[in-house]
C-alpha cells in the first residue's frame, strides 16, 4: 500500500477542510517518496509540458504549496484561485465528502489571501515547471465590474505564470457563471485579449489565456463558447469545473449541501461539454480535460474525448500521488 494510502483512513477520519489543509503541508513529505515527473512530452498553446496531466486550481489556491505539488510527478499545476483582494470565503463547513461515489462538494467561495501576497507566494517558491495561475472576481465586486477585476488579475499574474486561466464557471461567487452567457462572455474576453496586447509587449512574451466553464452547459451554451473563445484568439479551455447537478449521489448524506459537486459523478457529464466543446472547435483551441479523473482509464477517456491535456483534484484527494504516475501511463499507452 502506498504511503497516501496508509495516510488516507486518519485524514477522512478528520473534518474535509482540516483534512485538506493537513494534506497540503505534509504533501512536502510525500513529495520525497514520489518518482520525478514522467517524460511523455505534449505541446499545447505554445508550451512545451513534460508530460499532459495537471494539477487543477483550487487545490493550492495560495501559491503556497508550488514546490511541493510540483513534485509529486505532474506536467503542470495550476494555482489559484485568485481574486484582486483578499477574502475569507464562504462560511464553514463549506467542504464535503461523499465517500461512497469518490465525490466531493465544495462552497468554498474564492478564499484566498489576495493577489499581492499570492504573487509574493509564487516568488518564494522555486519549481521551474509550467504553473498556470487562475484569476476570478471579488464575491462584492458588483456584476457590472466584475471585467475590471479580471483585468487587475491579468496585470498581477501575468509576468509569473505560464498561462492565465479566466475563471468564469464556479457555482460559489453569485453571478459568477453569468459571465458564461455569449454577450457577457465576449465583453470579457474583447477587454482580457485587448490588454494582453501591451503585457506582452512589456515582458516580451505572449501569455496563452485558458477560460474554465461549467459542466452544466447546454449544446446552444457550448457553441456560443466555442465561438467566443476562437473570435477573441483564446488559446485554451478547461472541461470542466463543478457541476451543480446531483445526479449521482441523490439521497446520499451531504448531497444537499449548496455548492459544486466534483469527483467520479460528473465524469460523464464533464467529458462530454469536453467532446462537444473539441468538435466546435475543430483543433483550433487547446481543450484540458478536467472532472472525474479517478483512475487512468478515465484519463484515457479523456484523451479520447479530444482532450491534449487532462487535470486531477478530488481524484488525487481520493487516490493520492500515484494517480498521477497511473495518468500518465495512460497516455503512453492510448
Amino acid at each position: 500500500m502506498s504511503l497516501y494510502g496508509l495516510a488516507r483512513p486518519f485524514l477522512f477520519s478528520l473534518d474535509a477542510e482540516n483534512a485538506h489543509q493537513l494534506s497540503l503541508r505534509a504533501a512536502g513529505l510525500a513529495a520525497l517518496f514520489s518518482p520525478p515527473p514522467a517524460r511523455a512530452p505534449v505541446r499545447a498553446m505554445g508550451i512545451e509540458f513534460p508530460n499532459p496531466i495537471g494539477l487543477a486550481a483550487g487545490l493550492d489556491k495560495n501559491a503556497e504549496h508550488v514546490d511541493a505539488m510540483g513534485a509529486l510527478g505532474f506536467g503542470f499545476i495550476e494555482v489559484g484561485t485568485v481574486t484582486p483582494r483578499a477574502q475569507p470565503g464562504n462560511p464553514r463547513p463549506r467542504l464535503f465528502r461523499i465517500e461512497s461515489r469518490q465525490a466531493i462538494i465544495n462552497r468554498f467561495g474564492f478564499n484566498n489571501v489576495g493577489v499581492d501576497e499570492f504573487i509574493a507566494n509564487v516568488r518564494r517558491s522555486r519549481w521551474n515547471g509550467v504553473l498556470g495561475i487562475n484569476i476570478g472576481k471579488n464575491a462584492d465586486t458588483p456584476p457590472e465590474r466584475a471585467i475590471d477585476d479580471y483585468e487587475l488579475g491579468l496585470k498581477a499574474v501575468y509576468a509569473h505564470a505560464a498561462y492565465v486561466t479566466i475563471n468564469i464557471s464556479s457555482p460559489n461567487t453569485k453571478g459568477l457563471r453569468t459571465l458564461q452567457e455569449a454577450d457577457r462572455l465576449n465583453a470579457l474576453l474583447k477587454r482580457v485579449t485587448a490588454l494582453r496586447e501591451p503585457l506582452a509587449d512589456r515582458y516580451g512574451r505572449r501569455v496563452p489565456l485558458v477560460v474554465k466553464v461549467a459542466p452544466d452547459l447546454d449544446a446552444g451554451e457550448i457553441q456560443s463558447i466555442a465561438d467566443a473563445v476562437r473570435r477573441h484568439g483564446i488559446e485554451g479551455l478547461i472541461a470542466t469545473n463543478t457541476s451543480v447537478s446531483r445526479d449521482g449521489v441523490e439521497g446520499l448524506a451531504h448531497a444537499n449541501e449548496a455548492g459544486g459537486l466534483s469527483g467520479a459523478p460528473i465524469k460523464e457529464r464533464a467529458t462530454h461539454v469536453l467532446r462537444e466543446l473539441v468538435f466546435a472547435l475543430k483543433g483550433e483551441v487547446t481543450v484540458i480535460g478536467a472532472g472525474g479523473v479517478m483512475s487512468g482509464a478515465d484519463a484515457a477517456e479523456k484523451f479520447a474525448a479530444g482532450a491534449s491535456l487532462v487535470q486531477l483534484y478530488t481524484g488525487l484527494i481520493y487516490r493520492g500521488p500515484e494517480l498521477v504516475a497511473e495518468c500518465v501511463s495512460a497516455f503512453r499507452a492510448k
